[in-house]
């Protein structure tokens, strides 16, 4: 695979006092993002929420996959996922921990290798080692006669 499909790219537009229209590029696809009541109108899911199914998501198809590769055609795999925000000690809202539940549609005695999908799933998601092992995330703003602005760096 060529690092150009390597590539994830997100376009946000505002439309609204905290929401916004994002869309997928090379996709087609789009969806529309709110924060909840009292600063948006919580038309849409909000980042956090973003962060969370893309963990649950990712575990799940990782499990999918693992199971597959030795064989196996598992039913529906079910997620969920359940975190609560909390303030740091600077004060800042932070997730700290997510709890995922994974749930299988078969006895785990029916997969075949169940114990070695099991024991590597995890390593193929993305997502949550990328969480876990804490992504660098670099930022840059710039203004409307294109003047970009580094946060952080001395003026």
């Amino acid at each position: 695979m060529s690092e150009a499909q390597d590539e994830i790219r997100l376009v946000l537009e505002q439309e609204g006092p905290y929401a916004f229209h994002v869309r997928i590029a090379g996709t087609g696809l789009e969806l529309h993002t709110d924060e909840p009541p009292p600063l948006g109108a919580g038309a849409g899911p909000n980042p956090s929420a973003l962060l969370l199914a893309g963990v649950a998501n990712c575990l799940a198809a990782s499990l999918l996959f693992a199971l597959r590769k030795f064989k196996n055609a598992p039913g529906p795999i079910r997620a969920e996922i359940t975190a609560r925000r909390e303030r740091n000690a600077a004060g800042r809202w932070r997730i700290p921990r997510a709890e995922v539940t994974l749930t299988l549609a078969d006895p785990a005695a029916s997969l075949e290798h169940f114990e070695r999908a099991l024991a590597q799933f995890e390593q193929f998601c993305i997502v949550t080692q990328s969480v876990r092992e804490g992504m660098a995330v670099e930022v840059a703003v710039v203004d409307a006669a294109g003047v970009r602005y580094t946060p952080g760096a001395p003026a």
